[in-house]
């Protein structure tokens, strides 16, 4: 059995290998290293303007935590953990760190307690006087750490939703809305996947006009894609299914009902509706998504929830639980609607 003493410990110092990480991404030293070569620290010093003896401190502890690998000539190479922060790695997680570590969302774990006691969550206006999604809008170096960071994520995002829906039969459905999806990434790789459909990404206008950003060039499925502006609280494009990642988690019960009424005043008869999310497992299994539910109680208003909780928003806002998919890893639920 482990040591309870070294487990709490674990934990009170995980924060260092978090900021530690950290400071590796922030300052280029993923980017500094070429990959499968060993780099003198002195060299990603002097690429970076780094202090050297700093720096080799600092090279010494990533290689600690497994993400570099250290020689005994002070020399480091990246490790295939280490590579996955690397800018230009596909499945890249710079961005997740970037804003996850970050000064915006470290600043708001210290109002965790005082949000628990008294019943108020959304530290980001204890901290900044209003919501994350503004504070993205007003602040561009944030919005920009933001955005990366959506588009970061969502590599893993949409493998675990093509692994969840593998077996589901898609000939019935022809167009599928997209609703806040950003720049299109999970829809795009779907149309990639199945060449009937035809789908629409229901973003925000300043978001769908950054078509430099935009996946549907990129995937090659253009002539299958179109950007609506819009917004899915005033109203949504007409489909005949509709998909949302990581949407309802940010919004309380009474925004998400809201949003499931506009969907199904759109939809076409019959359709679906399919609610991406970290599903809140059962009380003994122990589950990110139970972590990042409290992440959330600092970020905003919305929170992580369990099959049967999204089953009653969906009844709420006129639908009926049908099914919820999972992948292997069981990291992400697929919730599947009908229109009741």
């Amino acid at each position: 059995m482990s040591n309870p003493q070294n487990i709490v410990l674990d934990m009170i110092f995980g924060r260092w290998r978090s900021q530690i990480l950290y400071a590796g991404v922030k300052l280029g030293v993923f980017d500094a290293i070429v990959v499968d070569t060993s780099t003198p620290a002195t060299t990603v010093a002097a690429r970076l303007a780094l202090d050297p003896a700093l720096c080799y401190r600092l090279l010494r502890a990533l290689a600690s935590l497994g993400l570099l690998h250290e020689d005994d000539q002070r020399g480091f190479s990246l490790t295939e953990t280490g590579d996955i922060l690397r800018e230009d790695h596909p499945q890249t997680l710079r961005g997740v760190t970037l804003l996850e570590e970050g000064p915006e969302h470290y600043a708001l774990w210290k109002h965790l307690p005082a949000i628990v006691r008294d019943g108020r969550q959304n530290a980001f206006v204890r901290e900044f006087g209003h919501m994350g999604f503004d504070h993205a809008a007003r602040d561009p170096g944030y919005g920009t750490v933001f955005n990366n960071a959506m588009s970061s994520y969502s590599g893993a995002q949409t493998a675990w939703v093509l692994e969840a829906l593998a077996a589901y039969d898609f000939t019935q459905i022809r167009h599928l809305c997209d609703i806040g999806g950003g720049h299109g990434h999970m829809l795009c790789t779907l149309l990639s996947e199945y060449s009937h459909l035809h789908g629409s990404v229901c973003d925000l206008p300043n978001v769908v006009v950054q078509t430099s950003q935009l996946w549907a060039d990129r995937l090659g499925v253009t002539d299958r894609c179109t950007y609506v502006p819009g917004d899915m609280f005033a109203a949504v494009p007409q489909a005949d299914a509709y998909i949302m990642k990581m949407i309802l988690h940010d919004w309380n019960d009474g925004e998400c009902v809201h949003i499931l009424r506009n969907i199904k005043k759109a939809a076409a008869p019959g359709a679906r509706l399919f609610i991406v999310e970290h599903v809140v497992s059962d009380p003994a299994t122990p589950h990110f998504a139970k972590l990042f539910d409290i992440h959330m109680m600092c970020w905003g208003t919305g929170q992580e929830r369990t099959v049967d909780e999204y089953a009653g928003l969906l009844q709420a806002g006129g639908w009926r639980h049908v099914h919820t998919w999972y992948p292997q890893s069981g990291m992400m639920g697929v919730i599947e609607g009908a229109i009741a």
